[in-house]
C-alpha cells in the first residue's frame, strides 16, 4: 500500500481491531487486534497479501503507535473489500450442497 493510504495516528479513537497500520520508517503493514489492559497495549498481528498472520503477534503500547507507526486512512478502509480465499468459496459451496 501507498503511503498516502495512510495518516498519523492522532487519537486512540483510531485504534480499533481490525485497523491496519504501517510503520513510519518500514513497509511492513500489520494489523491491530485488541487492547490487552494486563499488558498495557494493542495487539498487533503481521499482514500480508490479504492474510492476517494470528500464529504471532507482538503487543505494542499506544505511545509507541502515535509516535512511529501510521494508521490507515478511514476513506480507504471503507472502500477495502477483503477478497475470500479460493478454499473458503469451496467449503461455502460444499456446506450449501450438502
Amino acid at each position: 500500500m501507498k503511503n498516502n493510504n495512510f495518516e498519523n495516528i492522532t487519537d486512540a479513537y483510531q485504534l480499533v481491531s481490525g485497523a491496519r497500520i504501517k510503520g513510519k520508517k518500514q513497509d511492513e503493514i500489520f494489523e491491530l487486534g485488541n487492547y490487552d489492559a494486563n499488558k498495557r497495549g494493542y495487539t498487533v498481528y503481521p499482514y500480508e497479501e490479504g492474510v492476517k498472520f494470528n500464529d504471532f503477534s507482538v503487543v505494542i503500547s499506544e505511545k509507541e503507535l502515535k509516535n512511529n507507526y501510521l494508521i490507515e486512512s478511514a476513506k480507504t478502509a471503507s472502500l477495502r473489500t477483503d477478497t475470500v480465499s479460493p478454499e473458503m468459496m469451496m467449503m461455502s459451496r460444499y456446506l450449501k450442497s450438502a
